[in-house]
């Protein structure tokens, strides 16, 4: 039997909770490809790594799940030490002009390098900084419309994979009677949430005044209508934000419409309590191309309230999405009270959205692109 191929996969800490993208799209990557010709190496702390099969191997290099200035030394230790003895090294982060150069210099020499990049930051990079963050051998994005831009800066190594969803872990379900209990929610409640960021995205202001303007003076104990923010708080930025809107919504009376759910360790069931999921962000900034929340939502078999970004074209259409334009709080409550009575128009764009991610967005089929690449290095 021939030596496993050894494949380093560059992340930040992979461990639990499962919130966040990029390390998400690691984890069940490394989880759903059991070929015993690929031996994946993967980046973690102290704790070991649940249902992972016998081709991984963990090396505990961080401290604890935070990405700190302190676990990206111990990484750059890493991969300065022991990088080039991997036979394929695979990077799966948001390259900036900083660490690309760095990584570049170290990874030179080495023959089989990927860079899976899941957004370009184009609203504030360009061509210039593009040169000097894609480096790999192999570029891989998540999107046509990245890729042609690549190709447009004259890059010829790449091509586009989407990312996948695990459909069996996010998937349609009765609302979960915990997260309910959590939450203070009940069965009954039509439960709205939005997916997306506090401080970012340039959503939540017009999301907070259109609450206000359209519960005031409303009574939360005899209207069911509850609207979740299904968010974390990353940052300073988000805490100031959250407590901003919230010091609204108390003002305005109408704090009791409202939940908050911060981090969880049960993310598909956070889907699950939700009647609607809506994105109706202004902006893209700093997110990946194909936003997981969406996708995850759809594999859910959750109707999705998403903005008209033109970004979104390649995974939205009338079938399987509603469609606001941005920043218009009176579209977006029309659109919600449309769908709220109208559970056969629910169903069917459910129905047809989880329909498309089994095709499109499949995680097995997307393993199985990335298993080719590993394999075809030599």
């Amino acid at each position: 039997m021939s030596t496993p191929k050894r494949v380093l996969l560059v992340t930040r800490p992979l461990v639990p909770p499962w919130d966040e993208a990029s390390k998400n799209f690691a984890y069940f990557l490394a989880k759903s490809i059991r070929d015993p010709e690929i031996e994946f190496h993967l980046l973690t702390d102290h704790e070991s790594l649940a249902e992972m099969g016998e081709n991984v191997v963990s090396h505990p290099i961080y401290q604890s799940g935070d990405f700190d200035f302190f676990a990206k030394m111990r990484l750059i230790a890493f991969l300065a030490h022991k990088g080039n003895a991997f036979d394929v090294v695979h990077f799966l982060f948001t390259p900036t002009p900083l660490n690309s150069s760095f990584l570049k210099m170290l990874f030179r020499n080495h023959p089989h390098t990927i860079q899976t990049i899941a957004t370009l930051r184009e609203e504030r990079w360009g061509i210039p900084e593009w040169k000097r963050m894609c480096f790999a051998t192999r570029l891989i994005t998540y999107t046509e419309h990245s890729r042609k831009m690549l190709e447009e800066a004259g890059y010829r190594n790449v091509e586009t994979i989407s990312p996948g969803i695990d459909l069996e872990r996010f998937s349609p379900g009765p609302k979960d009677a915990v997260m309910l209990r959590a939450l203070t929610l009940t069965p009954s409640d039509f439960v709205v949430s939005y997916a997306g960021e506090y401080a970012r995205l340039g959503a939540t202001d017009m999301i907070a005044d259109m609450l206000i303007e359209k519960l005031r003076g409303r009574d939360p104990s005899s209207e069911r209508f509850r609207f979740l923010f299904a968010l974390r708080v990353k940052n300073q930025a988000d805490r100031e934000k959250k407590e901003s809107i919230r010091k609204k919504f108390e003002e305005a009376g109408i704090l009791d419409f409202i939940r908050w759910s911060d981090t969880v360790s049960d993310v598909p069931a956070l889907y699950r309590v939700a009647d609607i999921v809506t994105f109706p962000v202004h902006d893209l900034f700093g997110k990946f191309d194909v936003p997981l929340v969406i996708l995850e939502a759809y594999a859910s078999g959750k109707p999705v309230i998403l903005s008209d970004l033109p970004r979104f074209s390649e995974f939205s259409n009338p079938e399987i999405c509603a469609t606001i334009p941005r920043g218009d709080g009176e579209a977006f409550w029309n659109m919600i009270e449309r769908l709220r009575h109208d559970p056969e128009k629910r169903n069917a764009l459910s129905n047809h959205a989880r329909a498309f991610v089994e095709n499109s967005f499949n995680l097995s089929e997307t393993a199985e692109k990335y298993r080719q690449l590993y394999t075809l290095a030599r």
